[in-house]
């Protein structure tokens, strides 16, 4: 079965966020680290753009998450807890956040992006530009990297796609340099 098959199964067809049934679509929820499934819900349209672009965020049209916060679903869960850190000025979505549990490795995984962070808190990952770096965003190396640990040298000019922030220090990242995760200094990368 494909993604969007065992997603539809799983939501019934209908947004895992808000219940729509118009323009629903496969939404991963970053960052990546497998894919499939466990990774991904069933959003729309609607959702998806308020997600993506917090300054089209209107906060009554997650209202819906009183229900959906519940969801036995990781994915769900996740922005479920992103979104409602994101509004939690609202006053509502702080009591609903004050509810809600998450495993510890799915709090992780909420907090990955930085959503919830006060804006004074948080690190800012910046390429050789002074280009901001975002969790999921793609780089390319400046220069011949040799990987400690190791006899491998990640050559300049190549791509490394769906990168991490390190959440404690604001020169690092990690990605995959051929099939091995390694650590970046933001320095030595170009955004894509």
């Amino acid at each position: 079965m494909s993604l969007e098959r065992d997603l539809q199964k799983r939501s019934g067809s209908l947004c895992e966020l808000c219940t729509s049934t118009e323009n629903i679509s496969v939404y991963e929820v970053l960052p990546i680290k497998n894919g499939g499934l466990e990774e991904s819900l069933m959003a729309c349209k609607t959702c998806i753009d308020q997600i993506d672009n917090p300054d089209t965020t209107d906060p009554n049209h997650w209202r819906c998450l009183n229900d959906s916060m519940w969801s036995e679903h990781k994915a769900v869960q996740v922005v479920a807890w992103r979104m409602l850190s994101r509004l939690r000025a609202e006053g509502w979505p702080q009591d609903l956040l004050d509810m809600m549990y998450l495993e510890e490795d799915t709090l992780e995984w909420a907090k990955a992006t930085g959503e919830g962070e006060d804006e004074a808190d948080k690190l800012v990952h910046r390429d050789v530009n002074g280009v901001v770096l975002e969790t999921g965003d793609s780089v390319v190396l400046i220069k011949d990297l040799k990987v400690k640990g190791s006899s491998m040298v990640a050559k300049q000019g190549t791509a490394v796609r769906n990168i991490r922030l390190d959440r404690e220090n604001e020169t690092y990242i990690e990605g995959k340099v051929g099939g091995t995760q390694i650590v970046i200094i933001t320095e030595y990368v170009k955004k894509l």
